[in-house]
């Protein structure tokens, strides 16, 4: 287990993290950060919990957004699959159909064959 410093807003917290996760982690700090920032420049001095508050806010409103486009995509990924396994069905249906009018029209051309050649047989005794 790691453990980090990062500063945000001016003041050092130390955190654990899972090893190798120390570069998102600071990503993630730099990110709450540049929020306060936004916070305060939009708001100005309105106090350091109520600027925390309405950024953590602001991150929760980001992710829950997030977190509804990827239950959007993933309905939308399940449908797509449902519609390629659809067709999949029907390419898989139409190829066994048309086998099977090949192996039809064989066996009606094999049969052809075979009476052209009796009747082939047939004259040749004839003459």
């Amino acid at each position: 287990m790691a453990a980090l410093v990062v500063s945000i807003a001016g003041r050092n917290y130390r955190i654990a993290c899972a090893d190798g996760e120390e570069a998102r982690l600071e990503e993630l700090a730099r990110y709450v950060e540049s929020k306060i920032f936004s916070m305060h420049e939009s708001f100005g001095e309105i106090g350091e919990q109520r600027l925390n508050v309405m950024a953590a806010i602001a991150i929760a409103d980001e992710a829950a957004d997030a977190r509804d486009k990827a239950q959007a995509l993933e309905i939308e990924l399940k449908e797509i699959r449902e519609k390629i396994d659809s067709l999949e069905r029907l390419r898989q249906e139409e190829a066994a159909r048309h086998m099977e009018i090949m192996s039809q029209s064989t066996t009606k051309i094999e049969r052809a064959i075979a009476a052209l050649n009796k009747q082939t047989v047939a004259r040749n005794d004839f003459v």
